[in-house]
């Protein structure tokens, strides 16, 4: 009989790199970000999932590899803004990531969650700053690189109304 088991991982990617005028220029912003996940000290410290016999207070290589996905598609959609006009003010991604384990195989993740809530600084930015994700998936490397989806579920808001 075959035993399967499931495990999600959850991070928070979150921008700090607005230094006033959010992505207004490409040169205008830093690529800083802080990676969260409950019970989860913000510089790296690793060891194994808990559930193989790791500690459960430091970041496993599931979560990293989740935050990894995370942060490439940020890092790629910031650019992508900030070459087309599209001021982005905040950014935040709460990334999910799913691994199936079955009996007398390896694991393997299934899929991963990018769920980001960005803020623009006009609404007439919008509906280009929802289509950027598209672009910003096909050119993040890490997702270029995984055998499993990586699917993007993008909130869009508005600094200010017009």
């Amino acid at each position: 009989m075959s035993r399967t088991r499931e495990h999600a991982y959850a991070v928070t990617v979150r921008w700090t790199g607005n230094t006033g005028e959010g992505t207004a220029g490409y040169r205008a912003y830093a690529r800083d970000t802080e990676i969260t996940a409950a019970g989860k000290p913000t510089m790296i410290v690793a060891s194994a999932d808990k559930t193989f016999v790791g500690d459960p207070e430091r970041w496993n290589p599931e979560e990293l590899l989740v935050a990894s996905l995370s942060q490439c598609h940020m890092l790629s959609y910031l650019a992508l803004c900030a070459l087309k006009g599209v001021v982005v003010t905040g950014y935040e991604d709460a990334a999910r990531g799913t691994m199936v384990e079955s009996a007398g195989t390896a694991g393997h993740f299934t899929e991963v969650v990018l769920a980001p809530v960005v803020t623009v600084a006009d609404e007439t930015m919008a509906p280009s700053a929802t289509e950027l994700h598209e672009d910003a998936h096909r050119a993040c490397f890490i997702a270029n690189s995984v055998n499993f989806p990586v699917h993007h579920a993008p909130e869009i808001r508005v600094a200010r109304q017009g």
